[in-house]
């Protein structure tokens, strides 16, 4: 196994563990008990709340997270329209039993959701708990007062049937975890400690806690409160101990610090996390406990000078997110996400905007581990909807609320950088503007406030830009006004590929000429000098007969700018602190039929790479890298030029077409590319760059002749037996050399025997509208990816892959117990 797969594989057993059903048994309750598994579920709408009964309804037994929206098919009749990728919404209904357990008895027990989308409302033996229309920040119920001896019945309805609800694909349904917490009447409750430092430098910081006590018993309490902090051997750094009096119904924060001596700074090549344990006890007996993970690390923005992270001088080189995953919606395992984030990590990217909402908790603990910086957005608008059903319909009332629970869930968090309470935010107002950035510093004051939109606030930290961030001497005019703002592209640049496809001709979004230079001038041309030129690589194109909806991977299909132009940019000016691409991966919605999403990523659906991914690691990553593009299997160009472009950090590049030298070039133009044209002839193309340190590393593209044979990899050789645990299947078409067919789009079918299910089958390819599990699937430019998820059996699993005509696929995955 491979350095990265050991930590890839370290890292997703530490993070779902807790998430075992084997963990769950209640004859010994921890504090935290998941209830993800063994739902019943009802899709569509319901009358008789009281009395409903799912098991005697239309049902299914499933476990979460959940998403049905992505189980349907895109159909352009569905009211989501392009915002949601055409997907199904609807009502759904979800319900639960859970027993009564006698180690509750004068406990509080509280139900907590961490995500469900939207318009959610739950009972509890029939009694309303409450209402959230926000699908992106969790919410807790004390289901104490409702609890009865023996069975207990959790009913939950999840409304998004009023579409479109939002400008992107969403889903629907409980698809984040939920959780049972079961604390004594005095406790500390949830999200109700925070952790800040300062004074901080390679040799001291000073660690300041404030802990939220809560005492629901009539009598007043003498509490002990005990932190400790310890580093990630376990060993002890310092602690504190205070006593404190509590009056019977009724809370405190209790507000401690400690002193820290020559720390581990936290950075994203050094995500070192120490543990906070803070313990309150009345006299010798324990009455909570709450661990929290922290990170040491000091922040500075400057209008002059961009940011600095540890009193180092740091260009954020970041990507724009959404929270889906293709053929898995919105319910996206641990695994997953573990998954992206290192893809990125491998880049050299080194922050993710979460555009445009909170993203789930598990995120954030895996940013912290991984080393990623995060642009923690709220909102994508405030008062004034964007989709005629999205949260503005709502945000007068839920603000607050949720602008509250979502700073306290994320606080402690160091990846977290940055807060953004808007995106390119309609109606604006000052007063609203105003309310946002104070509620954020009363919660917490160690983050500057941003906002996603480009125009001059007064109010927030950090100006950040969209699309006018694109256009020439906008940001430079912008900085001669206001030499102290510090500023950042919030979403720049906007470019499109897909992965495999290649045209020589410029393609801008308005096809023949680049986005205007106003919003209001949309359909005119625009001046020379509003925007960044891209040539053709060609007079004439040279791959022709290539579907309209799929883009050009040579950096020639974009918005305004290329990615190239806009990374010059960034490095050009200091008081630019850095750019957030839109996107670090394809995502679904936003879209325009026959396609189910859009092609903005530098990875695509399945997290496969394309050519701006080996782009940016060019320019992002201080590893050796060298890449070539298009592929080299071309039948019927012979001796056509064709355009091939090296990305490489190195300082030189030497290109060869079957062992025969076309010559040593170097960026001396800084035009982040070399470029070569090159009469085609099978055989293979191959481009030896020397780095700096006088090393020689290469890549090579070979003509593949006919599909042969499907050929099978997988991310990881060991899983999980949780129900939870996902291995990555790689489905990929080769010849009977063993050489990548690049073009192959190929129906397979699959088959899946021992102790796996399928999760989803994802290719990448926006015009692949069929359902996501069909017993038949392709590959997309010869590739596919197929989702394994463990269930609760060890052994191994099976996955047999085959293609009329080829040689069939075949790997095995074991799965593990829960207790390694």
């Amino acid at each position: 196994m491979t350095t990265f797969l050991k930590h890839f594989h370290i890292l997703s057993i530490g993070l779902i563990l807790s998430l075992c059903s084997c963990d769950t048994k209640q004859e010994s309750i921890p504090d935290r008990i998941n209830i993800d598994f063994n739902w019943q579920f009802h899709l569509g709408n319901l009358e008789n709340i009281e009395d409903i009964d799912l098991n005697k309804e239309n049902s299914i037994n499933l476990d979460l997270p959940h998403d049905w929206s992505i189980e349907g098919i895109p159909d352009i009749g569905n009211p989501s329209g392009k915002d949601g990728g055409y997907y199904p919404g609807g009502i759904g209904w979800y319900q639960k039993e859970i027993q009564w357990d006698n180690t509750w008895k004068n406990k509080q027990v509280t139900i907590t959701f961490d995500g469900v989308y939207m318009n959610s409302d739950v009972w509890l033996n029939g009694h309303h708990l409450g209402n959230k229309p926000n699908g992106y920040i969790g919410f807790t119920y004390n289901i104490s007062p409702y609890l009865t001896s023996g069975k207990n019945v959790i009913t939950v309805k999840v409304d998004n049937s009023k579409q479109p609800s939002s400008r992107w694909y969403t889903g629907c349904g409980i698809y984040r975890h939920v959780w049972l917490d079961v604390k004594n009447k005095v406790h500390i409750p949830i999200l109700g400690t925070h952790i800040s430092f300062s004074n901080i430098d390679s040799t001291y910081a000073k660690m300041r806690t404030e802990t939220e006590i809560k005492n629901t018993t009539d009598k007043s309490k003498k509490i002990i409160i005990e932190t400790k902090i310890f580093k990630n051997d376990q060993s002890l750094v310092s602690e504190v101990l205070n006593e404190i009096l509590l009056k019977g119904n009724s809370s405190l924060t209790a507000k401690q610090s400690l002193d820290i001596n020559n720390p581990q700074l936290w950075s994203p090549k050094n995500p070192y996390l120490y543990e906070i344990e803070t313990t309150i006890k009345e006299g010798n007996t324990i009455l909570d406990v709450s661990k929290t993970t922290a990170g040491i690390r000091s922040l500075k923005f400057d209008g002059q000078t961009g940011f600095w992270l540890n009193g180092e001088n740091l260009k954020i080189k970041g990507v724009c997110m959404h929270h889906d995953a293709g053929s898995l919606g919105s319910a996206v395992p641990e695994d997953v996400w573990i998954r992206r984030i290192q893809l990125l990590k491998d880049m050299g990217c080194n922050a993710i905007r979460t555009s445009h909402n909170p993203f789930r908790p598990e995120f954030y603990e895996m940013c912290d581990r991984m080393g990623m910086l995060v642009m923690n957005e709220a909102f994508d608008g405030w008062d004034t909807p964007k989709a005629k059903y999205d949260y503005g319909v709502y945000f007068n009332e839920w603000w607050k609320t949720d602008l509250t629970d979502f700073i306290k869930r994320d606080r402690n968090h160091p990846s977290v950088i940055m807060w953004s309470i808007g995106n390119e935010v309609r109606g604006r107002t000052d007063s609203i503007e105003t309310l946002l950035y104070t509620t954020i510093k009363q919660l917490d004051n160690t983050r500057p406030v941003a906002i996603g939109a480009g125009h001059d606030s007064k109010i927030v930290d950090i100006a950040g830009f969209n699309g006018y961030g694109e256009f020439p001497n906008f940001l430079e005019k912008v900085h001669e006004k206001h030499p102290d703002w510090p500023i950042i592209g919030t979403e720049v640049p906007h470019s499109w590929q897909t992965r495999g496809v290649y045209r020589t001709k410029t393609w801008w979004r308005g096809r023949d000429f680049p986005a205007p230079w106003a919003p209001n001038s949309l359909g005119k041309e625009p001046k020379e000098g509003n925007y960044y030129p891209i040539p053709d690589l060609t007079e004439k194109e040279v791959f022709k007969n290539v579907d309209s909806s799929y883009l050009s991977s040579y950096d020639n299909a974009t918005v305004r700018i290329s990615a190239r132009d806009q990374w010059k940019r960034t490095l050009k000016f200091d008081w630019l602190m850095g750019e957030f691409r839109w996107t670090g991966f394809d995502y679904l919605g936003e879209n325009i039929w026959p396609n189910r999403g859009w092609h903005c990523g530098v990875l695509d659906l399945a997290g496969f790479k394309k050519d701006h991914y080996y782009f940016y690691q060019s320019v992002w990553s201080e590893k050796p890298m060298v890449h070539i593009l298009p592929h080299w299997t071309h039948p019927g160009k012979e001796g056509v030029k064709i355009p091939v472009v090296v990305y490489s950090n190195g300082k030189e590049v030497e290109l060869f077409l079957n062992g025969k030298s076309l010559g040593v070039k170097k960026d001396t133009l800084n035009d982040l590319r070399l470029l070569w044209y090159v009469p085609y002839e099978e055989g293979t193309l191959k481009a030896v760059a020397k780095t700096i340190d006088g090393e020689l590393i290469s890549a090579s593209h070979k003509t593949a002749k006919a599909p042969y044979s499907l050929q099978l990899s997988s991310d990881k050789n060991e899983v999980i037996a949780n129900n939870k645990s996902i291995a990555h299947i790689i489905v990929k078409v080769v010849d009977k050399f063993g050489n990548f067919v690049p073009d192959a789009n190929i129906p397979f079918t699959y088959e899946i025997k021992g102790s796996g299910k399928l999760l989803g089958i994802e290719n990448g390819d926006m015009l692949d509208l069929s359902p996501n599990k069909a017993e038949t699937k392709k590959t997309f430019n010869g590739l596919s990816l197929i989702y394994i998820q463990s269930t609760n059996d060890t052994g191994k699993i099976e996955i047999i892959i085959r293609a009329k005509g080829l040689v069939a696929g075949k790997i095995e995955v074991q799965t593990l117990p829960c207790n390694v």
